[in-house]
C-alpha cells in the first residue's frame, strides 16, 4: 500500500535525491582505501569474519550454555512447543519468582531445532549456526553502513545506490572483525544477540525499502514500514534490545529521509515559532510513520508485558553491587563508570572475561577514588560530539555523528540500568548492537583524518593493522571460549578478584577430579566473597568426601544461615550430619532441603539411606519411592529398593521392583546386574545368567559381575563356566570379597569329582 503525501511546495523527490548526491559531501573522496564492488566487498566481509571465529567451531558447551541449553528442557521433544512461549530463556516458567524475565522463544527454538537435527547434545552444529550468522550479520553491515555513511539514494530504476563504498566497506570489516563479539559468537548462548541483531538490521533495511522511488513524488510503502515493525518485534522476541529499532528508525527518518536540523526544531519549540509546521514533521509523511512505529512499539511491549507479568526479575547484590547502592550517587558514579568501561571495550577489547561480577569492578564510594576521570572523560567526549551533532554547520557531519551517537546509546539503554536493574556489571554481548554505532564514529573519524593528512596511506595501513590485530584477537579469544578450563582461566589474569572466576575454575578442577587444587580456587573464592553460599556448598562437597568432615559441617552450616533457602547445601550438611552419625540432626536437615525444593529426588534418595541405616526399612523404601516418582531414571534409588527388598528376603517384591525399574531404564547395568542377583535366589537360573551376560556385556571390568555370574553358575552345577568367571573376577579384583573362598571351594570340589571319575 501506497500513502501519497503531495505538498505544493515540495520538490520531486528525484530531484532532491539528485541535489543530495551534488550537494553533501562524499566521505570516500579523501578516504585511501580499498574500492570494491559491492558482491566482492561482500565475500572479503564474509571471509574475513569466518576467519576470526571459525576456531571455535568444534568448541564444547561452555559456562550459561549449560543452563540455557544442557539442562534446559524446552529443547527436548517431550516439551510441548507451547511452552516456550510460556518460559524464560532458562527454561523456567516466567510467573516463577526465581525466573530472570528474559523472554527469548525464538531463540529457544533455534536451539531446539539444532537439538533435533543433531539428535542429542553435540556442540558443533550449536556453533556453526552462530558463525553463520555472525557471518551473515558482517555482509548485511555492508548495505547498513553504506546508508548510515552515504545516506538513502535510489537510482531511477529504484536501486539503491551505494554513495561510500570505501568507507561502508571499512565501517563493515571494523565491525566484522571486532573482538568483543567473541562472546556472542563463540559462546552458544550468544545466539539470542546475533538473531537479534540480524532481525535488527532486517528491520532497519526494509524501512530504507519504504522509501524507494515512484512516480508519485514523495511517497512511502505503508507496507514496509508494517514489516519493519514486525521484523522489530521478532528481534525482540530473539532478546529484549531488538525493539530499540523502531526507535532508530524515527532518528533515521528525521534526519535522513526528513533532513531535520534538531538544534534548529528545539529553538522553535521553545520560543513558540509558528514556523515549526513547515520544518518538515508533516511535509513528508514524518508524524504519520512515527506514529505507526510508536504504536507498533508499544503494542509489542504491552504484550510482553502480558505474557511476562509484572514482577520484576529477581537479582542478588553479587550480580550487579551498584544497583543495590543505599546511596543515589553511589548507584548513578557506578552505573556512569560501567558505561566508561564499556566504551572502552569497544575502542581497547583487550581485557575480555567471560563475567564481571562479584568484585570484579569495585564499587566507587567517594569522589576521591582515581576511577572518576574515567566517567570525565566519557562524558568530555559524548557532551563533545554531542555539541557537533546539534550545532555543527555541516549538515552531513550532522547526519552521520547524530546516527552514530543514536546507533551506540540507543540499543544499550536495555542494559544501562536507568529503567530496571539488569543481572550483571559488564556483559561484553549486550555490546554487540552499540558498537555498530562505534564503527560508524571510528569510520568518520579516520575520514575526517584522511582529508586532513599528507601522507593518507600510511593512515590507511594503520588502520589495516588494527584490523589484523583485531583479527588475531579473535581467534585467540576464540580459542579460549572452546574449553570451559581455557575460559575460566584466561579470566584469572583480567578479574583476579572476581570470586566466581576462581569458584568456575574450582569447579572446572574439581569435574576433572583434581580436588587439591580445587579446594584451593574455592578457599579463594570464599575469602574474595565471604558470603558465597554455592562455593561453600561446593567446598564442603569436596571436604565430605576428603573425610574432612568437621570443616565441611562447618561450611555448609554458614552456607545456611546465609541462605536459609538453599536446598542443596542443606542436603549436603545431612549428609555430613549423617556420616557423623548425628542421625536426628541429619533428618531434620534433609526434611529442611525438602521444605526449600519440593520436586528434590536426590534428596529422598539420601533420606532413605538414612533410614536404611537406621533399619526404619519401610520409611527407606519409601523416600526410595519418591526418589524415582520425581525423577524415574534415578537409577540408585531403585537399586537400593531392590537391595533392600532381596536382602530381608522380600525376594518377589525386589523382582517386581527391578523389572519395573528395567521398563524405565533398559540399558542400564547395575539394575540387569542386582535383578539377575535377585532371580538367581529364586531359582530362575536361566534368565538371571542372561541379565549378568548383559550387564557384563556393558560393564565387562566388574569384577562383581563375574563373581556373582560364577556364584550362579556355581549353583546351577555349571562348574566349568564358574570356575572361569571366578578367575575372571580374582584377575580383575584379587581382593574381591568372598571370591577367593568360592573359588578354593569350587576347586576343592572339582578334584574331588576328578579322583571319583579316576
Amino acid at each position: 500500500q501506497i500513502c501519497n503525501q503531495h505538498n505544493a511546495e515540495a520538490p520531486n523527490l528525484e530531484q532532491a535525491f539528485h541535489r543530495m548526491a551534488q550537494t553533501e559531501p562524499n566521505l570516500d573522496h579523501d578516504v585511501s582505501w580499498f574500492l570494491l564492488p559491492s558482491y566482492w566487498a561482500k565475500i572479503v566481509v564474509a571471509l574475513i569474519s569466518f576467519l576470526c571465529f571459525a576456531n571455535s567451531y568444534d568448541g564444547d558447551f561452555v559456562f550459561d550454555d549449560s543452563e540455557a541449553i544442557i539442562n534446559n528442557k524446552d529443547l527436548r521433544a517431550e516439551t510441548p512447543l507451547g511452552d516456550l512461549w510460556h518460559h524464560d530463556f532458562w527454561g523456567s516458567k516466567l510467573s516463577s519468582n526465581t525466573s530472570h524475565k528474559s523472554y527469548r522463544p525464538l531463540t529457544v527454538l533455534t536451539f531446539r531445532i539444532n537439538y533435533l537435527f543433531a539428535g542429542g547434545f553435540y556442540p558443533v552444529g550449536f556453533h556453526v549456526i552462530n558463525i553463520i550468522l555472525h557471518c551473515t550479520i558482517s555482509v548485511l553491515m555492508v548495505d547498513v553502513f553504506s546508508i548510515l555513511l552515504g545516506g538513502l539514494q535510489f537510482s531511477n530504476k529504484g536501486r539503491r545506490l551505494n554513495l561510500a563504498p570505501k568507507t561502508s566497506l571499512l565501517a563493515a570489516l571494523l565491525f566484522a572483525v571486532h573482538p568483543v563479539h567473541t562472546e556472542c559468537v563463540a559462546g552458544i548462548v550468544g545466539r539470542a544477540d546475533l538473531l537479534c541483531a540480524l532481525f535488527f538490521l532486517l528491520s532497519f533495511l526494509g524501512y530504507c525499502k519504504a522509501f524507494r522511488e515512484n512516480k508519485e513524488g514523495h511517497n512511502f510503502s505503508i507496507f514496509w514500514v508494517l514489516v519493519s515493525v514486525i521484523l522489530g518485534a521478532v528481534a525482540m522476541l530473539c532478546k529484549e534490545q531488538g525493539i530499540t529499532i523502531l526507535g532508530l528508525n524515527a532518528v533515521f527518518d528525521a534526519l535522513v529521509i526528513n533532513k531535520l536540523n534538531v538544534l534548529e526544531i528545539i529553538q522553535k519549540l521553545l520560543h513558540k515559532d509558528k514556523s515549526l509546521e513547515n520544518a518538515g514533521l508533516l511535509r513528508k509523511g514524518l508524524l504519520f510513520r512515527i506514529t505507526l512505529l510508536m504504536s507498533g512499539g508499544a503494542s509489542i511491549l504491552y504484550i510482553r508485558w502480558r505474557i511476562m507479568g509484572t514482577g520484576p526479575p529477581a537479582f542478588t547484590e553479587v550480580d550487579n553491587p551498584a544497583s543495590f547502592a543505599d546511596s543515589l550517587f553511589v548507584r548513578a558514579i557506578n552505573y556512569n563508570y560501567y558505561y566508561s568501561l564499556n566504551a572502552w571495550l569497544l575502542l581497547c577489547p583487550w581485557w575480555l572475561c567471560f563475567d564481571w561480577s562479584m568484585g570484579c569492578i569495585p564499587l566507587i564510594k567517594s569522589v576521591s577514588d582515581w576511577r572518576i576521570i574515567a566517567l570525565a572523560a566519557l562524558w568530555f567526549c559524548l557532551i563533545g560530539l554531542i555539541c557537533q551533532a546539534l550545532c555543527s554547520e555541516d549538515s552531513h557531519k550532522r547526519r552521520i555523528l547524530t546516527l552514530g551517537l543514536g546507533f551506540l546509546i540507543i540499543p544499550f539503554l536495555p542494559a544501562s540500568n536507568l529503567f530496571f536493574r539488569v543481572g550483571f556489571v559488564i556483559a561484553e554481548r549486550v555490546i554487540y548492537l552499540p558498537s555498530i554505532g562505534y564503527c560508524i564514529l571510528f569510520t568518520y573519524g579516520f575520514s575526517l583524518l584522511s582529508k586532513q593528512a599528507k601522507k593518507k596511506k600510511i593512515l590507511a595501513v594503520a588502520v589495516l593493522g588494527i584490523l589484523l590485530i583485531n583479527v588475531m584477537r579473535c581467534a585467540l579469544r576464540s580459542s579460549q571460549w572452546r574449553s570451559e578450563e581455557q575460559l575460566f582461566r584466561s579470566a584469572l589474569s583480567v578479574c583476579p578478584l572476581n570470586a566466581k572466576v576462581h569458584y568456575n575454575v574450582g569447579k572446572n578442577l574439581a569435574d576433572k577430579g583434581n580436588q587439591s587444587a580445587a579446594i584451593r580456587y574455592y578457599r579463594e573464592a570464599v575469602r574474595l566473597n565471604p558470603k558465597y553460599v554455592h562455593a561453600m556448598n561446593n567446598l564442603g562437597n569436596i571436604l565430605k568426601e576428603r573425610n574432612e568432615l568437621q570443616e565441611a559441617e562447618e561450611l555448609l552450616s554458614l552456607a545456611v544461615q546465609i541462605q536459609p533457602d538453599f536446598a542443596a547445601a542443606w542436603m549436603n550438611l545431612g549428609i555430613v550430619q549423617n556420616s557423623l552419625r548425628r542421625f536426628e540432626e541429619a533428618e531434620q536437615s534433609y526434611w529442611t532441603a525438602i521444605k526449600h525444593r519440593k520436586k528434590y529426588p536426590d534428596c529422598y534418595y539420601n533420606l532413605g539411606r538414612l533410614y536404611a541405616d537406621l533399619n526404619r526399612h519401610i520409611d527407606a523404601l519409601n523416600a526410595w519411592r519418591n526418589a524415582t516418582v520425581l525423577k524415574p531414571e534415578h537409577s540408585l534409588a531403585w537399586n537400593n529398593m531392590i537391595i533392600l527388598l532381596d536382602n530381608t528376603g522380600n525376594l518377589a517384591q525386589a523382582e517386581a521392583v527391578g523389572r519395573e525399574a528395567l521398563g524405565l531404564i533398559p540399558n542400564d547395568h547395575s539394575l540387569m546386574f542386582s535383578l539377575a542377583n535377585v532371580l538367581g535366589k529364586s531359582q530362575k537360573y536361566k534368565e538371571s545368567e542372561a541379565l549378568f551376560l548383559k550387564a557384563i556385556k556393558a560393564n565387562p571390568n566388574a569384577a562383581s559381575y563375574h563373581g556373582n555370574l560364577a556364584v550362579l553358575y556355581h549353583r546351577w552345577g555349571n562348574l566349568d563356566l564358574a570356575k572361569k568367571h571366578y578367575e575372571v573376577s580374582l584377575k580383575l579384583d584379587p581382593m574381591a570379597p568372598g571370591t577367593k573362598e568360592n573359588y578354593n571351594l569350587l576347586r576343592r570340589k572339582l578334584e574331588q569329582l576328578q579322583k571319583k571319575g579316576g
